[in-house]
């Protein structure tokens, strides 16, 4: 039935015993060290992700490892799934996104799926066999209660019209996980959330791939005109669109780019690392300069101090507390600042080489710009936390009165 909430299919109350964990952590990590450093070759020189290297995360396992088993998961909880994040973190931007959103939006589908719903695309997209594309964000609007797109109700299906963008895999998916009003409705009580098929009549999808990093990952605007939807492809019930959206989807998936944060900014530092321990001026390493000695202390103490924040976060999120949310908006502000601040020392300890594409940094300096705004901007989280602060001191004072 609709809202069936199976223990641990909400990703929080399973995992894996540590023998096994080691196991996937091992393999995580000699294949992002080795075939994911050949993949990101070929994605930044021909622009696309092969179906070739989406086949290969498929056929490892890599695209299930955070669902349960009983979704045809791993079974991992959520923080041991974030350790395994931090490692993809360190591959090429795509490959990191795949297996985040492969890895994620089943938590926003299952808990509000029917069990012909978990059958047709719940299980297929663990499996990777579908691929689903979360559809939020619109154009001339945030992302959350004020979203326009909107549905009429005809008989067994809806009609959607309006608009989306910056919609990841928009382009080359199965299904887009889309978020819409009942028409004349205001407010979170008249959101939707719909599967509506790739190939539906009405709907427009271009192309707007062209980034200044995360090179290969598809991204789309689209547009739907009258465009029919089943109603047996709406999860939950009307008026559930915005809890679907982010407290299914959001809130872990903030943490979890927290963490993607966290893997690039130690790629960018095992980098600098090995340049200043190979380059020499004057007839030493430049790694003995203390400017350059410092700075590369400053980025080891800002990554270690950003992983704590997003592995209390996460560790919050799979106990089920009540700031989760806040934690997840505080884990993402910090891991962004804290990647910004050790691309750009990464970046300086390469000096002018750092700036060609020949050099490995380039690459993860342009990709690290994409998190400032990936699952909102800082300022989004700023006001996220700022309303939980206020709201939890409301609650105090109204407790003491």
């Amino acid at each position: 039935m609709a809202g069936d909430r199976l223990a641990g299919l909400d990703g929080r109350g399973t995992a894996v015993d540590r023998e096994e964990y080691a196991r996937l952590l091992a393999a995580v990590t000699a294949w992002v060290e080795g075939p994911g450093e050949k993949w990101a070759g070929v994605i930044e020189s021909t622009g696309t992700v092969p179906q070739t290297l989406r086949t290969e995360l498929r056929e490892r396992g890599f695209l299930g490892l955070a669902a349960p088993r009983a979704l045809g998961g791993a079974g991992l909880s959520f923080t041991q799934w974030m350790g395994l994040m931090e490692v993809f973190s360190r591959s090429h931007a795509s490959i990191r996104m795949i297996v985040h959103v492969v890895n994620g939006t089943w938590r926003s589908m299952n808990p509000h799926a029917t069990e012909d719903q978990r059958r047709r695309f719940v299980v297929p997209s663990v499996a990777g066999d579908i691929t689903v594309a979360f559809t939020l964000t619109e154009p001339d609007n945030g992302t959350g209660a004020d979203i326009t797109a909107t549905v009429r109700r005809d008989g067994d299906r809806y009609l959607l019209n309006g608009t989306k963008h910056l919609i990841t895999f928009g382009v080359d998916c199965d299904y887009w996980l889309l978020f819409a009003r009942l028409e004349g409705s205001r407010g979170k009580d008249g959101t939707v959330g719909l599967l509506v098929a790739r190939d539906s009549p009405g709907a427009t999808v271009e192309d707007t791939s062209n980034t200044m990093g995360v090179r290969g990952t598809d991204h789309a605007r689209l547009t739907f005109r009258d465009t029919p939807v089943p109603v047996a492809n709406r999860l939950g019930q009307e008026g559930d669109g915005l809890a679907i959206a982010l407290g299914g989807f959001l809130t872990p998936s903030r943490i979890s780019v927290g963490m993607s944060c966290v893997g690039l900014a130690e790629r960018a530092q095992e980098l600098a690392v090995a340049h200043a321990r190979r380059r020499v001026t004057f007839g030493k390493p430049i790694a003995a300069r203390q400017a350059i000695a410092f700075m590369l202390a400053e980025n080891a103490a800002d990554i270690q101090a950003a992983r704590a924040l997003v592995m209390h976060a996460a560790a919050q999120w799979e106990a089920g507390a009540g700031d989760a949310a806040a934690l997840s908006s505080m884990a993402k502000l910090t891991a962004v600042d804290m990647l910004t601040r050790v691309t750009d020392k990464a970046l300086q300890v390469h000096g002018g080489l750092g700036y060609w594409k020949s050099e490995p940094i380039e690459r993860v300096y342009r990709d690290a710009r994409a998190q400032r705004f990936e699952e909102g901007t800082n300022e989004i989280q700023k006001a996220v936390i700022a309303k939980d602060l206020l709201d939890r001191a409301a609650a105090r004072e109204e407790a003491d009165a």
